[in-house]
């Protein structure tokens, strides 16, 4: 019998994902199935027959030592309030929808008279096995607004919501890239679109593109570039065992039967078993490791983050930090403390969101009863950034305005989390004279190797005196700062500028040295010289000749400046602008900075912006009432503009972050590594 062209995806990568899945505990149920646990309804995509039923078993009431069972008005009312969540663009949506699925939702019944509020949770992260999971094939739903319908190939789910969502291709498919299980992501990313079906992908909070040879993954929203590879280690025994397990003749029946050409793609699988055990595929690879029902609710629960409008789920790097910092952190050491240490990930990969999802670990582990995490960051907008995080694992996160504020927070013992700036800790050891000796003190420390190892350090070892330091640092560590990172307790994890350039999660740093050419027309300097010199002696003369050509006072000469101005804005617009790719220019000081910046609003070929520190106001002045120096009005105006230093640095970052954002960023030396794309 001839091979149907139209089955070699189905074949290849559809139904072989599918029978892991349900190799991994997933029940399987046809289409049609499914869409009858819907009530028939494809714009609907929650399973409500299913939802139902486990939110009826696994949820009760305790009340004054008795339990009782949330009556079927509640149960139905639950229900509702997930299926009904407004739609309001994907991430918004989808932001709510997380918290309800973490937090639960809050019901009122009455009890013997009583009437009082009940949590009911949709989902038992905790205990996966008391949870029920199923996965379908071309799950049917129709567009917002419109009976055309999208048919995603595979979605997973969990007590019926539907968690997550795989599109499959063979290997061999054309694209542009030579990559198959791109069109898979840019189907994806298709659907997800507000005139789509976004309704279901406020739901599906783990996305892959798989195509044998190629599996990625990301979440609701996650652009194309930052569909990520998952890399681990796995128990090759178990994972060959996995992938060849059989199916019985019931499961055959309800895998096979419903397609088309039942008969001849059961036969296809029967054969294929029958030739015996085939190795893992990349493919199963990653499903093995992403969708075993425990590793997958761990994963969603703890390593989600919702971040300036973004759902953000971790990398591998960041999750094995993570993990590794949790098993070291979880029990006392022979001194009766925590053993910390140093998260060294480099720059760009990802390391403060790290940092956000161990702090948000640390503060759910079951082994530490009453945690404090404390995170000093640089990042004056860190505390907006994971604030809604924390919100949905039911912990309030508080920034610390001042050092007198976090002195009192400290003492208090009531936040779970605090973040703070790394100055404020001088004014609570030496003005408020804090001390705590609790052992349930994290201490996240970012960017460890710079400050943290000098008085900041000695200052915050006074305050918590047995707190466990982690530090994290993604810049690298000369000699002398990995020796003091002993402070902190040694390594924990690393990911290397080389890991980060072949996974793809940085991009590589390329240099290409260039010259700026300066043409002088020796015979009129000549001319000028000595008319102007005509009152010198021959040794004053050749001391000013001395100093007119030393590469110090050429390189600082505005002709130079704008010669090299011109030169970068050239570069960039020929080989970069429109690409999506930014700049950055680093310059020796401040004065240099906005020369730059002058010579690149000049010639108007790329957008720019400049982020200096405040400068000093002693230096610069000619006169009482004269004009501000240069430096002041451009403080002055930028003060004007954004109202104060951390509105200018937060805005002018975010905007260089944005693909239709400022092209170049002009820095100082200092801030080079502190700003990135």
């Amino acid at each position: 019998m001839t091979q149907p062209p139209s089955f070699r995806e189905e074949l290849i990568s559809q139904i072989p994902a599918v029978r892991l899945l349900m190799a991994l505990g997933y029940q399987y149920l046809t289409p049609e199935a499914a869409l009858a646990r819907r009530d028939g309804k494809k714009n609907h995509v929650i399973l409500e027959e299913v939802l139902e039923q486990w939110l009826r078993e696994h949820n009760q009431i305790t009340f004054k030592g008795q339990t009782y069972p949330f009556s079927e008005a509640n149960i139905r009312r639950a229900v509702e309030t997930l299926r009904d969540e407004p739609y309001q663009g994907l991430i918004p949506t989808s932001e709510r929808v997380y918290e309800l699925l973490t937090l639960g939702t809050s019901l009122r019944q009455t009890i013997d008279g009583d009437t009082k509020s009940f949590s009911l949770h949709y989902i038992d992260w905790q205990r996966p096995g008391r949870n029920v999971y199923h996965v379908t094939e071309e799950f049917t739903v129709e567009k917002r607004g419109s009976h055309e319908t999208r048919r995603p190939d595979i979605v997973c789910f969990v007590n019926g919501i539907p968690l997550g969502v795989i599109e499959c291709k063979r290997p061999d498919l054309e694209t542009e890239s030579g990559k198959a299980f791109e069109e898979a992501v840019s189907q994806m990313l298709r659907n997800q679109r507000d005139d789509e079906i976004p309704h279901l992908f406020a739901y599906a909070q783990l996305l892959l593109a798989l195509s044998v040879n190629d599996a990625y993954y990301g979440t609701a929203g996650t652009p194309k570039r930052f569909w990520s590879l998952w890399k681990e280690p796995l128990n090759e025994d178990v994972l060959h065992r996995t992938v060849n397990r059989s199916l019985d003749e019931a499961r055959k029946m309800r895998l096979y039967g419903w397609r088309k050409y039942a008969n001849w793609v059961r036969k296809h699988f029967d054969e294929q078993e029958a030739a015996g055990e085939r190795l893992p595929t990349p493919q199963d690879r990653t499903l093995y490791a992403l969708m075993r029902p425990g590793r997958r609710l761990h994963l969603l629960y703890q390593f989600i983050v919702y971040d300036g409008g973004k759902k953000k789920i971790a990398r591998y790097q960041q999750y094995f930090a993570v993990e590794e910092t949790i098993r070291r952190v979880a029990h006392l050491n022979t001194q009766g403390m925590r053993t910390g240490g140093v998260i060294w990930h480099t720059t760009g990969s990802g390391k403060s969101l790290a940092m956000v999802m161990l702090a948000k670990a640390l503060a759910l582990h079951p082994n530490i009863k009453n945690p404090k995490v404390v995170i000093v960051t640089d990042r004056i907008n860190l505390d907006a950034q994971i604030w809604g995080t924390f919100r949905a694992c039911g912990k309030q996160v508080v920034c610390a305005r001042s050092g007198k504020d976090l002195a009192e927070l400290i003492h208090s013992g009531k936040v779970d989390i605090i973040t703070t700036v790394i100055d404020k800790f001088d004014t609570v050891a030496t003005k408020h004279k804090v001390r705590s000796s609790d052992t349930d003190v994290f201490v996240l420390v970012d960017e460890s190797h710079r400050s943290q190892y000098g008085a900041t350090h000695a200052r915050m070892r006074q305050v918590f005196r047995k707190a466990c330091y982690i530090g994290f640092t993604g810049t690298p560590l000369l000699k002398r700062e990995k020796s003091t990172a002993r402070k902190f307790g040694g390594f924990i994890h690393k990911y290397t500028m080389r890991q980060a350039v072949k996974d793809g999660a940085v991009a590589p740093l390329l240099y290409e040295g260039r010259m700026s050419e300066l043409t002088v027309d020796q015979d009129a300097i000549d001319t000028w010289f000595e008319r102007v010199t005509a009152g010198l002696t021959p040794e004053q003369k050749r001391d000013l000749k001395h100093k007119f050509s030393r590469d110090e006072e050429i390189s600082r000469a505005d002709q130079r400046i704008m010669q090299i101005a011109y030169d970068i804005s050239d570069h960039y617009r020929r080989n970069f602008q429109g690409s999506g790719f930014k700049a950055q220019l680093a310059t020796s000081s401040k004065a240099m900075a906005l020369k730059y910046k002058r010579y690149l609003d000049d010639f108007g070929i790329a957008t720019s912006e400049v982020i200096i520190s405040p400068p000093d106001t002693r230096e610069g002045h000619e006169e009482v009432n004269g004009p501000l120096p240069e430096m002041g009005e451009f403080w002055k105006r930028m003060m004007a503009r954004y109202g104060s230093e951390e509105n200018y640095n937060r805005e002018i970052k975010e905007d260089f972050g944005r693909e239709e954002g400022v092209e170049i960023l002009i820095v100082v030396d200092k801030l080079l590594g502190s700003v990135k794309k």
